[in-house]
């Protein structure tokens, strides 16, 4: 519910002016039916906002753990204002949602700490599939889309410190 709050009282809305910025999004394959709801509010955030579609560039990586390594090949390509990564990761009956969820969250944190573009975060970890799929186009909204507008406030905000 905290999302519900955040989305009706968000007094700082700022300057979403996504023209002329490219953008990465790389999407994990695994739990496709809730990470393709997510890139396609991504998608049609940036377009709502101003990116052309040849300025937003989608691949998939088999799953969450891969983000990571793809997130960082589009940041030493240089051809992109940021990168969002956008998965699924379910609680299950073992250990591996754990390593999982650590080693991607980690892995993006690395790359924001120490590259020179923004990289979003938007890898859902639920305990269970429903809270997936409020997440991403249900009742909690579309986190895909607030990855999108992330960007582009984390795209200006990188400009700002450039003047």
């Amino acid at each position: 519910m905290a999302t519900a709050f955040h989305l009706q009282n968000d007094s700082r809305k700022v300057n979403l002016d996504a023209k002329g910025k490219k953008f990465a999004i790389v999407v994990s394959e695994w739990n496709s039916n809730i990470t393709t709801p997510l890139c396609d509010g991504a998608v049609n955030t940036l377009l709502k906002y101003g990116a052309a579609e040849e300025d937003i560039f989608v691949k998939m990586v088999p799953g969450s753990f891969e983000l990571t390594f793809a997130a960082a090949a589009y940041m030493k390509q240089g051809k992109v204002d940021a990168v969002i990564v956008l998965g699924s990761v379910v609680r299950g009956e073992t250990p591996h949602f754990d390593y999982v969820c650590q080693g991607v969250t980690q892995g993006i944190a690395q790359l924001n700490a120490e590259g020179l573009i923004p990289v979003i975060f938007g890898v859902l970890t639920t305990d269970n599939m429903l809270q997936a799929k409020e997440r991403a186009g249900g009742k909690l909204g579309n986190k895909g889309s607030e990855c999108a507008e992330t960007a582009i406030k984390m795209i200006n905000f990188a400009c700002s410190l450039e003047k």
